[in-house]
Order: structure tokens, then C-alpha cells, then sequence
């Protein structure tokens, strides 16, 4: 029997304006299976973060059916939506939305703490990925303290501390460097089949798209390509041929 999807989605329209206004997404539909990390990729406006919102529960289409792990979305209450957003999805948005009045470590865990944790019970974990991150000795800093780049590398720690089934990240290496940015890379990589079933990227970023097995092209809020790719293997030969068979696939589907 072949599994079920993780995340579905049918048919789905989402609009801001009314018609003759284009919608930001225009009946798409794809779904998502445990396993996968998936690059949705586009022009700025063509509908990348409209849809992550939407498979996340943070907003609602104007038509069609989104479902996580079978749980479909349009029936549940807010409180419902927000306990199923806690439980069961990560997320790393543009802004890291940190909480100014809580350490880095105690943002990381913010989930745990929330649950009524003590810290010897999340403290090694939020330690661990800080460490994985290079912030291991910011642990004890307020957020206000740290540039752009390191609140979004914690922003990544908090959305991978939970073991989220669906991690959703938009644009995630946004404000990083090169060499931290690689590090993310490695990171969202090891995520998959480590307590976190799949992850969404949304990105405009060759190299971040490379790290996917699979790339979904949407334009004009419709999805236009779709396709899986074997990953590269760890010689810097095959990555650089693997990331220019993505850059063609790209030039000729965006």
C-alpha cells in the first residue's frame, strides 16, 4: 500500500485582491511524502511564501483543501490550528521573531519551556544545535545582542529543536554568510529522517535549491515545474555538476 501523502494540496487559490487582480496562488496542487526535502522556487511575487503560509496554517485559502498528515486544515478551529502548528511544524521565517526577553538558549526551547520543562531536560539540546551553529557561547545572551544573521541561525535552532514533522523555511540563508550559510545547509540536510520528516524551502538561492531532492517551480502563483533530483555525492566535482544541471533545469523552467 502506498503511503500517504504528508502534506497535501488541492486545488488551492488564495487571493488578496478580487478579480481581474491575479491570485497570489492559483490553484495549485502537489503533496509531499516523509522523506522529502522540497525547494519551492520563483520571482519575487510568484506566490513562494503565500503557499508556505498556507501549508503552514497561518493563513487560510480562498478555495481548495490543505491536509497534514491526514488532518485537514479548513475544519479545525484557530485553537485547533495552533496546537497542530506547535506540535507537529517548524518554522524559519524572513524575521526571526525571537522573544527580546528570553535568553538564546531559552528561545531555542521556547516550545519546552512553554510545556513546563525544567532546563536540565532542554538544556543539552538547545546547547548542541547553538554549538552546531557556531553561537555556543551566546547561550546566555539576550537576542538584542546578536546581528541579523545569528538571530536567524537561532530562529533555525528553535524550528529544528522540537523535532517538527514539516520544518517550513523561507528563505533561510537569506542573511548569512557563505561559510555559515553551508553550515545551515548541512543542518536542514541532516534534519530530514532525524526526528523531522520533511522540510519546505522557499528560495530564490541556487545553492539552497541544490540541497533539495526535489524542486517545484511556481510563476504567477501557478506551480509550472516539478521535478525530483538524485543528490550529489560529497566530491566537490559532483556538486558543482549537480548544481549546474539545477541552474539549466532552472533557466528553462523559471
Amino acid at each position: 500500500m502506498t503511503e500517504a501523502p504528508l502534506v497535501s494540496v488541492e486545488r488551492v487559490t488564495r487571493r488578496f485582491d478580487s478579480p481581474p487582480a491575479p491570485a497570489a496562488v492559483d490553484d495549485v496542487s502537489l503533496e509531499i511524502r516523509r522523506g522529502e526535502m522540497v525547494a519551492i522556487v520563483g520571482r519575487s511575487g510568484s506566490g513562494k511564501s503565500t503557499l508556505l503560509q498556507l501549508i503552514g496554517a497561518l493563513d487560510e485559502p480562498d478555495a481548495g483543501e490543505i491536509s497534514i498528515g491526514g488532518v485537514p486544515l479548513a475544519g479545525l478551529s484557530e485553537r485547533e490550528r495552533t496546537a497542530l502548528r506547535r506540535e507537529r511544524l517548524g518554522f524559519v521565517f524572513q524575521s526571526s521573531h525571537l522573544v527580546p526577553t528570553l535568553s538564546i538558549a531559552e528561545n531555542v526551547a521556547l516550545t519546552a519551556i512553554v510545556a513546563g520543562e525544567r532546563r536540565r531536560s532542554w538544556g543539552p539540546r538547545a546547547d548542541e544545535l547553538l554549538r552546531h551553529l557556531e553561537l555556543g557561547t551566546r547561550g546566555r545572551d539576550r537576542p538584542v545582542e546578536l546581528s541579523g544573521g545569528e538571530r536567524q541561525r537561532v530562529a533555525l535552532a528553535r524550528a529544528l529543536f522540537a523535532r517538527p514533522e514539516v520544518l517550513l523555511a523561507d528563505e533561510p540563508t537569506g542573511a548569512l554568510d557563505t561559510a555559515t550559510a553551508s553550515r545551515v545547509h548541512t543542518l536542514l540536510r541532516s534534519a530530514v529522517g532525524a526526528g523531522t520528516s520533511s522540510v519546505v524551502i522557499v528560495t530564490h538561492d541556487l545553492e539552497t535549491a541544490c540541497i533539495a531532492d526535489r524542486l517545484i517551480v511556481l510563476r504567477d502563483g501557478r506551480v509550472t515545474a516539478d521535478r525530483s533530483f538524485t543528490p550529489p555525492g560529497i566530491g566537490d566535482e559532483e556538486v558543482r555538476a549537480h548544481e549546474e544541471r539545477v541552474r539549466r533545469w532552472l533557466a528553462e523552467h523559471r
